[in-house]
């Protein structure tokens, strides 16, 4: 591929990045207000809930990372196979990646449920004992739940690769309602905590993995998936999918067991840092709302740009979406500065809770505008040329360096607390950001793709 290899049309105007990013946007803060729901809902049943809770999904989310890898791997193949004209290829792709995921989390759940108490006490073995209650049966009921997870994000991957984000924000919707009239149900009438934030939360995933699937059986999806019954699964298509969801995953799931290293460190501190740590990051992960959904968009719109094999596309429609995403990322950083006091104080903490937490939020938001974006937007775009080896080294790399290693220095040694571990992460974004930025520029990334 090169300069000079270009297509005559643009393949995303601004109208079409519009409606790409918007729902993307809408989307990304419906999923974030699922586990805010959960969290706010259950914390009327006191501070041992809420780390319960918040201690499982540390776990969740290195899940859902290897879930969401592997669905980013299958959504760029079928946009490149897209962007080349391909069309039978792109709906032959899709079908072995519902095929991937849905093996793949299976085996995880299943794994899951057999060493669920030995696992949690080997992570967590430190904690109250009210705690640990909660958080083996928030466990459970999130184990079952993860094949529909898995496939509800796979089908949302393939509607964002043919550039629809309508459907996926949508069906968001609807499970973010059910979620919350399910907690209401569930916590506040029947009066079952953990078990009711959890239970809501699976029938929600349930019904959203169901709907997405029959909406991708639609003959005149560019995607349609039909015959999975008949699948035989080949290597050439499973190949390309590995080659961008292997990195990836394994990039995002040792990302996660850092920050679950770092959880179990926070656990060290008592109680009380580990709810302002939950606190915060619910706050902080609202922040990053709009700069991730850029993330997502720049799967679909990169993978077609190189499918199409148009360098001089890719590279002006990256750096059009970076400025949005530090505009997007400046702007929420400021608004949670002004708003952070008031929104901490919904979650009925303890005085010294919420003052660490608004110190956490302060971190987070003073270094985001400057560091975020280059470090978690731009690296999808270096994924989607099929870069991915390179950001999962530079991520390990990172990770286990910066965060981690001077979580401990800096939390321990130094005796600052959740605060040096809050520190440390904005150290690796800064390494991230560097490298990242570097790689793009230089143009490492091209002549990468994968079909």
């Amino acid at each position: 591929m090169s300069e000079s290899s270009t297509v005559s049309r643009p393949l995303f105007d601004r109208r079409s990045l519009t409606a790409l990013i918007l729902p993307l946007v809408v989307e990304q803060f419906l999923a974030m207000a699922i586990g805010a729901a959960d969290t706010v809902m259950v914390s009327s049943c006191g501070e041992a809930a809420v780390s319960g809770i918040s201690l499982v999904d540390s776990i969740n989310v290195l899940l859902i990372q290897v879930f969401s890898a592997l669905a980013t791997g299958g959504a760029v193949v079928s946009a490149q196979y897209l962007g080349m004209g391909k069309h039978e290829e792109a709906k032959d792709s899709a079908r072995h990646l519902v095929f991937v995921v849905l093996v793949v989390s299976l085996v995880i759940s299943a794994f899951s449920l057999l060493t669920r108490q030995p696992l949690l006490r080997a992570i967590f073995g430190s904690i109250d004992d009210e705690v640990m209650a909660n958080a083996q049966v928030y466990f459970l009921l999130s184990a079952i739940s993860y094949p529909f997870l898995a496939l509800y994000n796979g089908g949302a991957a393939l509607f964002r690769s043919m550039g629809n984000s309508k459907i996926s924000m949508l069906t968001s919707f609807v499970m973010n309602g059910i979620n919350i009239v399910g907690n209401a149900i569930l916590i506040y009438g029947a009066g079952l905590a953990v078990v009711g934030a959890a239970t809501a939360t699976l029938i929600s995933r349930i019904l959203g993995a169901v709907y997405m699937l029959w909406l991708l059986e639609h003959k005149d999806n560019p995607l349609c998936i039909r015959g999975m019954l008949k699948l035989r699964p080949r290597w050439k298509m499973v190949r390309p999918i590995l080659m961008i969801g292997i990195p990836n995953g394994v990039e995002n799931g040792l990302f996660q067991v850092g920050k679950i290293l770092v959880a179990s460190l926070i656990s060290s501190f008592g109680t009380y840092a580990i709810t302002a740590n939950a606190v915060a990051n619910t706050l902080a992960g609202l922040e990053c709302v709009p700069s991730s959904a850029i993330g997502l968009a720049m799967i679909t719109v990169v993978g077609q740009c190189i499918g199409a094999g148009d360098d001089r596309q890719t590279v002006g429609n990256v750096k059009r979406m970076m400025v949005i995403s530090y505009i997007a990322m400046t702007v929420c950083d400021l608004a949670m500065i002004a708003m952070a006091a008031p929104l901490i104080g919904f979650y009925n903490t303890t005085e010294q809770t919420a003052k660490v937490a608004w110190d956490l939020v302060f971190i987070h938001s003073a270094m985001g505008i400057i560091f975020w974006p280059a470090s978690f937007t731009l690296p999808n775009a270096l994924r989607a040329a099929g870069d991915a080896k390179f950001t999962m080294i530079i991520s390990m790399v990172s990770m286990w360096a910066c965060r981690i290693g001077l979580s401990f220095l800096l939390g321990v040694a130094f005796d600052m607390g959740v605060q040096g571990v809050w520190i440390a992460m904005t150290i690796d974004w800064i390494f991230r950001a560097v490298i990242f930025v570097w790689r793009f520029a230089a143009g490492g990334w091209k002549g990468k793709k994968v079909v």
